[in-house]
């Protein structure tokens, strides 16, 4: 069984400032860091680093070096990345004095994936391995299909939200990792109860991961519902907490895990990452989760 991230990669430059700048408004950036990031990208580490064998299929431009050597230094295959004619995507974060942030995203090669590059990428892997995808990439409808019809569990996170979102296959879709933005865009509602139980009525026979900042997470499988709250740390930087707790789902999902240690594993992993600084960067060990839990627990 093998893992296909076919995800977003991007130089992520990050400005600390005191207060998000507003229309009009010209302000100075107290820090200034850039570094590897992009959903896809993340989570991929944060596959490999919760121990997983994870492939990721994506488009770098000639400036990419730094996403694919960040990626193998991390445990991650490259084999199946490509280079496009554009240049990397790039994401602008603005981080503030709490650790929130604003991010605008320029997708570059991350829009040239195309249906024949995802054809010869997914002939490489077989029923019952997983696939996993964001929204920030091309032709995601088409690796949807073409992975479900290989016998593929298809696992999506649906950032960013687009106006094409609605006419995706969504029941394709296995799992789904969602925020309480991204559910209510799926759902109409704004209740974390009334978005969980939209997407059960309308996805009934897929897994159901709903994240809900502080107060923590629900996952629906079946009729059973899951919960598990946050844990206590001080928080820097926020930028990689969600693609930590996806990227560790999964790969504790794919390695055996019940859903209730899933969901233990990967919201210790996002706790750890929220207290550091950066997007990859930020993202934890399994050793050092497994010792953060240890210190919890006792």
């Amino acid at each position: 069984m093998k893992v296909l991230n076919l995800g977003s990669l991007n130089i992520d430059k990050t400005y600390t400032v005191e207060d998000f700048v507003q229309e009009g408004q010209t302000i100075n950036a107290i820090a200034y860091s850039s570094c590897c990031g992009g959903k896809g990208l993340n989570q991929s580490v944060a596959m490999a680093r919760a121990g997983m064998e994870v492939y990721h299929a994506g488009m770098i431009g000639q400036d990419g070096d730094m996403l694919k050597r960040k990626l193998e230094e991390s445990g991650v295959h490259t084999k199946y990345l490509a280079v496009a004619q554009e240049e990397s995507g790039h994401a602008l974060i603005q981080l503030d004095q709490q650790g929130r942030n604003c991010i605008i995203c320029y997708g570059g090669a991350n829009h040239a994936v195309t249906t024949q590059y995802i054809d010869a990428v997914l002939q490489h892997f077989a029923e019952g391995d997983y696939l996993l995808v964001q929204n920030e990439i091309t032709n995601v409808p088409y690796a949807m299909v073409h992975a479900k019809n290989k016998g593929m569990r298809v696992v999506f996170n649906p950032s960013p939200i687009t106006p094409q979102l609605k006419n995706y296959p969504l029941e394709m879709v296995d799992c789904f990792l969602v925020n309480e933005t991204e559910g209510e865009a799926l759902t109409g509602e704004r209740d974390y109860e009334a978005i969980l139980a939209g997407l059960h009525m309308r996805y009934p026979r897929a897994m159901l991961v709903l994240t809900i900042g502080s107060c923590g997470v629900l996952c629906q499988q079946g009729e059973t519902i899951y919960r598990h709250g946050v844990y206590d740390v001080p928080v820097v930087d926020t930028t990689a907490a969600g693609d930590t707790f996806c990227g560790y789902f999964i790969a504790c999902i794919a390695q055996g895990q019940t859903v209730a240690q899933a969901l233990k594993t990967a919201s210790a992993a996002s706790s750890l990452s929220v207290s550091r600084p950066g997007a990859s960067d930020s993202i934890p060990q399994r050793v050092e989760v497994e010792e953060f839990l240890k210190r919890k627990t006792s």
